[in-house]
């Protein structure tokens, strides 16, 4: 009776000692990438001048699109909807605004994740991973995001960035 649990114990430790090796050798868990700080908050004069960036992109581009920018709390600062453009891309522009500076990230970071197979972001609330929303940095903070719609979502960032880049 007693050599039953002595064998099972001893073929435990004995892969134990057999996996320990493998285990020390094991690469660390990827470490999280680090975000810029949050910085003070967009000024209206700013976001217009963010907001004018990506609107003369769309413009040059000839892209009807809606042009969103937030404050680095997601509140909406400055708002305007180029003729024809369609409907959905009202809503859609804000949302992505708003995850690019509530999550300091463009939200096209999300959408690769996403397409690489983590559906765990599709989970996050108020993350809208699709591109067209870039994070606001100027002095190296978080001021803000801007988010545009209408289009492709890469020709939505194409804008997103011209906007973002208006401030540098």
């Amino acid at each position: 009776m007693m050599a039953r649990p002595v064998a099972l114990a001893s073929a435990a430790l004995l892969v134990g000692m057999l996996s320990a090796p493998a285990l020390a050798q094991a690469p660390a868990p990827a470490q999280a990438p680090t975000r810029p700080s949050y910085g003070p908050t967009i000024t209206l004069e700013a976001a217009k001048k963010a907001g004018a960036g990506a609107m003369a992109e769309a413009r040059k581009n000839n892209w009807a699109v809606a042009v969103a920018v937030v404050d680095n709390h997601g509140m909406l600062i400055y708002y305007e909807m180029m003729d024809d453009t369609q409907t959905a891309a009202a809503t859609i522009a804000v949302e992505k605004a708003r995850t690019a500076a509530m999550f300091r990230r463009p939200g096209k970071d999300f959408q690769d994740r996403v397409a690489a197979g983590d559906h765990a972001v599709l989970g996050l609330p108020g993350a809208t991973p699709i591109d067209g929303g870039v994070p606001i940095l100027v002095g190296g903070k978080v001021i803000g995001g801007v988010g545009v719609s209408g289009m492709a979502g890469a020709q939505d960032g194409v804008v997103a960035k011209a906007g973002a880049d208006a401030l540098k």
